[in-house]
């Protein structure tokens, strides 16, 4: 490693301290409401069965979605006569439309179009308005919508385009002899098993917990690593300015890959002045990687053969939806039950909970911190978040646009949810299990 590479990444590190380096991921700063015109998941497919209406709602937008004759559509949760969600009540009297409960506008599945007016049938507003439709994606068990703004009006892309990169077709560029090949989402024959629920903090704090190299301190002495003897060390330390790759392929995934394992990063084992030592003895080789719009992939994780990935999807400027999905190739019935069964007793409990309740926790933690804005300005990062600088500058590069503030939904007139969820003692992560 030449010297002058590792003073080039340091010197990213403290301009990223200066309000005018600051500028490089001022979008990414100002994306309270999350990333808009991007795919994201909204629910898995077992979550929509047959004629079952849901509502849900990704960077400010209230969505209503219906599964009709096996196909699943997405709407504005928000009938245009008074502003009524369509999912508080559903009401579909045809398989191809929805009602608004209240005063009986209803709506195209296909289009948004208002074609009547239960009360009102010859209404000259009936064919001139509508309500915005969303695309929608269901591959493998779960169900992506491309979240729009009202002027959106390009070509869709693809739904790979915001995915993680995969392999074996990146092998050559990223090479990883310390563990098999990592499924993907996309792929044929997989299985994808995993949970969502809310978390109490912004969106972004939450993508940069997911890969932050110096955050394994908080899983030191987590149930699982314990279990499996694992030899996960204190911190992983970068040393070079190669220690993140970029992934910019055009009409292809943008994010970054963390090289572990490699000679650009250096696992911190031990802190002699504080007495404090990485333990077990079982080398655990994983790798992470960031895309936009906010996707995480950890290769060879929880186990051989299994990756897992992780979303944060903005719902307000102070919550989100956290996603974390493993997905393995399952070639026949009996490989699927195996590993349904392994997700049950051993993956859900000890690893989507067990561990990662730990990362809730830390998020919630600095949700105040950065609530009113001024933390982005306030931090004072380290070496150890040269990865975090990387993701902002790529995720301000990249991404399809802005969520702005919006209007009449959920969460723009606050309720202070971090203190609302202390109240009711809700708080996703404030428990967890430690073994002694």
């Amino acid at each position: 490693m030449k010297k002058a590479t590792l003073m080039d990444m340091k010197k990213t590190v403290k301009k990223s301290n200066d309000v005018m380096a600051q500028r490089l991921y001022a979008p990414y700063a100002k994306a309270e409401w999350g990333f808009i015109n991007h795919w994201y998941p909204v629910k898995f497919s077992n979550e929509i069965a047959e004629g079952a209406v849901v509502g849900a709602q990704i960077c400010g937008v209230p969505l209503v979605l219906r599964r009709s004759k096996g196909k699943v559509y997405a709407l504005k949760d928000q009938c245009l006569h008074r502003g009524v969600k369509l999912s508080a009540k559903p009401m579909c009297l045809t398989e191809d439309t929805i009602t608004c409960w209240y005063h009986g506008f209803t709506y195209s599945l296909e289009t948004g179009s208002l074609v009547s007016i239960v009360a009102a049938p010859d209404d000259e507003i009936i064919g001139t308005t509508g309500i915005s439709v969303y695309p929608v994606e269901e591959v493998n068990g779960m169900i992506f919508v491309f979240v729009t703004s009202d002027d959106f009006d390009d070509e869709i892309p693809p739904l790979s385009q915001d995915m993680p990169i995969r392999f074996p077709h990146n092998n050559e560029r990223f090479p990883h002899p310390l563990w098999p090949d990592s499924p993907s989402v996309l792929d044929k024959n997989v299985v994808c098993l995993g949970i969502h629920r809310t978390g109490y903090a912004n969106w972004r704090l939450a993508c940069e917990n997911g890969f932050d190299a110096g955050h394994l301190l908080i899983h030191k002495d987590n149930a699982i690593v314990l279990a499996k003897d694992w030899a996960v060390p204190l911190g992983i330390k970068p040393v070079s300015d190669q220690a993140t790759q970029l992934v910019e392929d055009e009409n292809g995934p943008k994010g970054f890959i963390n090289m572990y394992f490699t000679e650009h990063y250096e696992p911190v084992l031990e802190n002699k002045l504080l007495n404090v030592r990485a333990a077990g003895t079982v080398p655990k080789y994983f790798r992470t990687s960031m895309f936009v719009p906010g996707v995480l992939m950890v290769e060879n994780w929880p186990e051989e053969n299994v990756v897992q990935y992780e979303w944060y999807v903005a719902i307000t400027d102070d919550t989100y939806e956290y996603w974390e999905v493993l997905v393995k190739h399952c070639e026949n019935d009996e490989e699927r039950q195996a590993f349904e069964y392994r997700f049950k007793n051993f993956y859900e409990p000890m690893a989507l909970h067990g561990f990662n309740d730990c990362d809730l926790f830390a998020r919630d933690a600095m949700q105040n911190f950065y609530a009113d804005g001024s933390g982005w300005n306030d931090e004072q990062l380290g070496d150890m978040d040269y990865s975090i600088i990387t993701w902002r500058k790529i995720a301000s590069r990249y991404n399809r646009g802005i969520a702005k503030t919006p209007r009449g939904v959920a969460g723009v007139v606050k309720g202070a949810s971090n203190v609302l969820a202390e109240i009711r003692g809700d708080q996703p992560g404030a428990i967890r299990d430690k073994a002694e």
